[in-house]
């Protein structure tokens, strides 16, 4: 063999992978582990940047109660296949071959009891074992694709997957690559927009900015759409759990509703005037919210004094305000504070069975990148395990 001919045969791959967070890895490991010759090419210095960061670094790596309806997207039912082929339940089973320690947290959530570094760790045995060629602090350049083979770098695959995720988090490197490289190929992008995230008041509520660092549990609510969780005032506006999951369902120019009482019922207050009459609404406040916050809220309704001097029209009034406190934010935190990005690439281009595109052989599209977005609490990792093994059975 000429030397010309072994230096195509090194270079030649199965397939060549993007991006080397948790879709890319997982979809790396499991083609490699099928035989299949993998280069798998990252511009960090190292991969799964995004994994030790997540979970306080402890990584909440899945969702017990993960389920389609728990993900956004323009065809709702896109994430069906991927997810029902591989569970939760599979990648918690990875874990535990690894003996991975881990616990349950609320809702579902299962965190690492270590570091996030161990499913890194984890995900890196995954490849060596199938043999993944990993070269990372690697800039792509140039993308050929040409006689049914693509060209990055110096290798050649009949098959690329695109695992570069969202530009969501641009200090860890994020981008829109994965979006430039589909619309190359004539694929259609859904327009992305910050995830999980932060939401900022006007200068009309900023009396709220005042209660910066206090925090309580509430239903944030936007159109249909509820979330039982911790709210955080900031001093930019409104973050916490339940915040940043109702952010993947509010539009610009929406208001989104507070709950601050979830366990009260609808006439609690002119209950508790016929129960305890010489009480105040200070007072009642300070019994079931953190005390700045039952202060603010006292003095926007106006009601000072004991209850038996109140009107119940007004008692009603303040009970409907507190279940319903609406807010109008103004925009969000935006990328550099958004968990995730929704939007992406178009469903309608993908295979929802193999992550492939409809009219490009070869090209695959998996993990953030694609228009498909989890709830906060694992989803977003359980749809990056998920998607990446459906592709990799295909590479």
């Amino acid at each position: 063999m000429t030397h010309e001919g072994s230096f195509v045969t090194r270079n030649q791959y199965d397939a060549i992978i993007l991006g080397g967070g948790a879709a890319g890895l997982m979809c790396a490991a499991v083609a490699g582990q099928r035989g299949r010759r993998v280069l798998l090419l990252d511009h960090a210095s190292e991969v799964g940047k995004k994994i030790l960061i997540s979970g306080g670094g402890r990584c909440n790596f899945t969702n017990i109660h993960t389920a389609p309806d728990r993900y956004l997207s323009a065809n709702p039912h896109f994430a069906k296949s991927a997810l029902g082929r591989y569970t939760a339940q599979d990648f918690l089973a990875l874990v535990e071959r690894h003996r991975i320690a881990w616990h349950e947290k609320t809702l579902g959530q299962l965190f690492c009891d270590g570091s996030a570094r161990q499913i890194v760790a984890m995900l890196l045995d995954e490849c060596a074992a199938g043999q993944v060629e990993i070269r990372t602090g690697r800039s792509i350049g140039a993308i050929d694709h040409a006689d049914g083979r693509y060209r990055v770098d110096d290798g050649s695959a009949p098959a690329l997957v695109i695992a570069t995720g969202g530009p969501s988090i641009p200090k860890m490197g994020a981008t829109g690559f994965a979006y430039d490289l589909a619309r190359r190929f004539g694929l259609k992008v859904v327009e992305p927009r910050p995830a999980l995230v932060p939401l900022t008041l006007p200068p009309d509520q900023a009396l709220f900015r005042e209660l910066s660092g206090v925090s309580t549990d509430v239903i944030a609510r936007a159109g249909k759409t509820g979330f039982r969780e911790a709210a955080l005032f900031t001093h930019r506006g409104l973050s916490g759990p339940a915040i940043l999951q109702i952010s993947s369902y509010w539009r610009h120019g929406e208001p989104i509703a507070i709950d601050f009482l979830p366990d009260h019922d609808a006439h609690w207050l002119t209950g508790a005037k016929r129960a305890r009459p010489r009480t105040t609404l200070r007072k009642l406040l300070g019994e079931a919210l953190p005390d700045r916050l039952a202060e603010r809220l006292t003095e926007q309704f106006g009601l000072p004094g004991e209850l038996a001097n109140l009107p119940d029209r007004k008692l009603h009034e303040a009970e409907q305000r507190l279940s319903g406190w609406p807010f109008l934010p103004n925009g969000t935190e935006g990328f550099a504070k958004a968990e995730v990005t929704i939007g992406g690439i178009s469903t309608a281009e993908l295979s929802s069975q193999t992550m492939a595109a409809r009219k490009v052989p070869g090209l695959y599209a998996i993990g953030e990148a694609v228009d498909v977005t989890g709830w906060l609490g694992g989803y977003n990792f359980q749809w990056a395990w998920a998607s990446g093994w459906a592709a990799g059975q295909m590479l």
